[in-house]
């Protein structure tokens, strides 16, 4: 059975990776050792997506699942979009959602959503794309300690309740990711663990 290496050093979005995936299938970039830092400067969520999977796959001569997800908020733009990690500070959720929360204070448009693109790139530099997004609505205060990043303000209409307050299942089965990841499954005709 082949390994597969998700390229992220993000625990919460590896987490849900291993909770989609049998665990034993799934390795991290830390479980590896690998350092090498991959700039996300591409201007698309694919853009971002295929470069670190590529250049990962290409280091280790393993197949590699890489995502770039982030926020999209209609009032804003699109934005905070592929920045949403580093939006008002490198990967300092608290930061992100204090600006996000700022900029839409006489917003009474907040309707949003989370987008994920997931590119799987084999060591022959095949890449296979999948895109899943969860629609939804920015809040006016945090609810629930679950999730990461942006989660306690993304309300999902359909579950009545933020992301942060949903158990993992439950967000496991409707949030982008997982959606991008069930896309990619069927995209394949297969299981993951045949690859």
């Amino acid at each position: 059975m082949k390994k597969i290496v998700v390229a992220t050093r993000n625990l919460g979005k590896l987490k849900e990776f291993q909770n989609l995936f049998p665990e034993d299938e799934v390795l991290s970039l830390a479980d590896i050792g690998y350092e090498k830092e991959i700039e996300e400067d591409g201007s698309t969520f694919e853009e971002n997506a295929i470069k670190k999977a590529s250049q990962v796959s290409k280091d280790l001569n393993l197949i590699v699942i890489a995502d770039d997800s982030g926020l999209e908020v209609e009032a804003l733009g699109g934005a905070p979009g592929i920045h949403s990690a580093r939006f008002a500070s490198d990967h300092d959720p608290r930061s992100n959602n204090e600006k996000l929360i700022e900029l839409l204070k006489n917003e009474t448009n907040r309707n949003a959503r989370f987008v994920c693109v997931i590119c799987l790139c084999y060591p022959n530099g095949k890449t296979i794309l999948s895109k899943g997004i969860c629609n939804g609505t920015i809040t006016y205060e945090a609810k629930g300690n679950r999730g990461f990043g942006y989660d306690p303000y993304f309300y999902v209409k359909e579950y009545g309740q933020t992301m942060a307050e949903m158990p993992l299942e439950v967000k496991n089965q409707i949030s982008h990711r997982a959606k991008a990841i069930q896309k990619l499954k069927e995209m394949l005709y297969e299981d993951i663990s045949s690859f």
